[in-house]
């Protein structure tokens, strides 16, 4: 069969090489379609469902949440677990399904199911999906180094501004911000003003929950022009907050700021962030969607906080804490080097022990071409180009340059004897 095989490519050269020529211009291809990351993607096959209640402890979380989500998630086609977690405030349910499922048909199953579970759920408490990311979608860290700025302005400005921009560039799932203080306007409230007003807690809560709204109105027309009336409520500044009706007091209509004092502050924090012992600063998370090139993905979010940049405050600059296309870089960069070294190591053997250029050139040809249908298999495959699979193809160099050089000798002494017996027998 071999002998077989060998005959017929001797017989048909020309289309040997195009054959040659076309596999390896289908390895490029793959290659420059492959996804390439530093880090192989081993996790699971999951959808989060997120749900968040303020103020609630685990254990009622864990009873009026997370249980009823988990029973009414069971049942959902090629799921393999169903994982749930309860904690202060928040209720996680994992949803592991099989490696073959694609990721995007798994969210819209849920998401079909989450409409139908969320009727059982309390009233305002409202389940969400996570991102479509995995653990290992965390390319980018960056902050913010804005001297002279406070931080809850800098998160304003990283909430507001720069992660709605970052968010838009392709491959991007998720703008994750850290840091800083997340501003609100925080009413305290005074008991014994409240005792003496005769005014409960719950009409403070509704008089701020109605008056920070914007009322439309209707259509009229006055001398031949059309006005359109509408009321104008949101909350510009603390003094909107302090003049807020809440109740009436022998026909006094007593403001927020008769019985509460009224203040912008931080949100709760249970942590802070430091960049090298330098201090707290704020900055964000870019992780990457699932299945994307994460040295693609890298490239464009730089390119896009250039253009965010020159919209900044003046002295409002990025600085990067993490990006893993440094080692994406190093990795491909050790792989090519390899390739050369070897290729060019066993070049040189070849010509030292032969004397034959032709021998040489075959191994030079079947190198690269053993490479790049590797790289067709790995797209084939859905695998990335990563340190352990592009690790494999460099220790695979070795054996395929064995082989040329095994090869190449064997054919070389074969034809060599025979010469020999033809010149002995002329």
């Amino acid at each position: 069969m071999v002998e077989k095989l060998i005959a017929l490519s001797l017989r048909n050269r020309v289309l040997v090489l195009l054959l040659a020529a076309g596999l390896f211009g289908w390895g490029v291809y793959a290659l420059r379609r492959n996804p390439i990351d530093a880090i192989p993607d081993l996790s699971e096959n999951q959808v989060i469902v997120f749900t968040e209640w303020s103020g609630r402890s685990p254990q009622v979380l864990e009873d009026q949440v997370t249980y009823p989500l988990v029973s009414n998630l069971q049942g959902i086609p090629k799921v393999r677990n169903i994982r749930g977690a309860s904690m202060f405030g928040m209720s996680f349910v994992y949803l592991i399904f099989d490696d073959e499922v694609d990721l995007y048909w798994a969210r819209s199953r849920v998401l079909e199911r989450l409409n139908y579970a969320q009727r059982l759920l309390p009233e305002g408490v409202i389940p969400t999906l996570g991102p479509d990311g995995t653990g290992v979608g965390h390319v980018l860290w960056y902050t913010l180094k804005a001297k002279g700025m406070d931080l809850g302005e800098q998160r304003a400005l990283q909430d507001w501004y720069v992660k709605f921009a970052l968010q838009t560039v392709p491959g991007v799932s998720e703008v994750a911000s850290f840091g800083g203080f997340q501003k609100q306007y925080q009413i305290t409230l005074d008991p014994t003003k409240l005792n003496y007003y005769r005014i409960p807690l719950p009409d403070v809560l509704r008089a701020v929950k109605s008056n920070n709204n914007d009322v439309g109105g209707r259509k009229f027309e006055m001398s031949d022009m059309g006005y359109i009336v509408r009321g104008l409520g949101y909350i510009e500044n603390i003094q909107d907050v302090e003049n807020m009706p809440v109740g009436t007091y022998q026909s006094t209509p007593i403001r927020i700021k008769d019985v509460a004092t009224v203040q912008m502050g931080g949100d709760l924090r249970l942590g802070i962030f430091d960049v090298n012992g330098e201090g707290e600063a704020v900055g964000g998370i870019i992780v990457m969607r699932y299945g994307e090139n994460a040295d693609n993905v890298i490239r464009a979010v730089k390119a896009k906080m250039q253009e965010v940049e020159k919209g900044l405050p003046r002295g409002v600059k990025f600085e990067i804490a993490y990006d893993r296309s440094t080692l994406i870089e190093r990795a491909i960069a050790s792989v090519q080097g390899t390739l050369v070294e070897e290729m060019v190591t066993v070049s040189l053997i070849v010509l030292l022990f032969l004397f034959h250029a032709r021998s040489a050139i075959i191994i030079l040809v079947q190198v690269p071409l053993s490479i790049a249908i590797a790289f067709i298999l790995l797209e084939a495959f859905g695998v990335s180009s990563n340190i352990m699979s592009l690790t494999g193809i460099a220790l695979a160099i070795g054996v395929i340059v064995d082989d040329g050089i095994v090869v190449v000798e064997n054919a070389y002494r074969h034809l060599s004897e025979a010469q020999q017996v033809e010149e002995a027998t002329s």
